[in-house]
């Protein structure tokens, strides 16, 4: 694929997942994609995870349970070789439980094969995630 298709999956990616449509967003991984969250983020406890209902179930469903609000803004999308692409971003969210808002920096790093997402590995201020989890 070409970078700028590759590009053009992750911006419809990010879209999808803006508007609600979850279905969209499984539909552009890989069967078997391998998931990554950062290291010391609370959702790292099922790295890696494989495949989208593993995704979907141990990353999306929890964030969603765990936050009044999760949205990306901010996303730049750069350019990578070998089928990959880097998205700089921020986590604007607020915490359920504690009531407390953060605004984290954020970055996700994809590999794509044949127009699908095989690889996603997240990097993230996790002490700013940590910090809104405290009562």
């Amino acid at each position: 694929m070409s970078t700028n298709q590759n590009i053009q999956i992750i911006d419809n990616l990010y879209k999808a997942f803006a508007t609600g449509d979850i279905p969209a967003v499984l539909g552009s991984m890989n069967p078997k994609i391998e998931w990554n969250e950062a290291e010391s983020n609370k959702l790292a406890d099922g790295n890696p995870y494989i495949g989208p209902e593993a995704i979907l179930n141990g990353v999306f469903a929890r964030l969603g349970a765990d936050h009044d609000y999760f949205n990306l803004a901010d996303i730049e999308l750069h350019d990578m070789s070998n089928n990959k692409v880097l998205a700089t971003l921020r986590y604007d969210a607020k915490n359920k439980e504690t009531g407390k808002a953060y605004n984290a920096q954020a970055a996700h790093f994809w590999t794509l094969e044949d127009g699908k997402i095989v690889k996603f590995q997240q990097f993230v201020d996790t002490k700013k995630l940590a910090e809104a989890e405290k009562k």
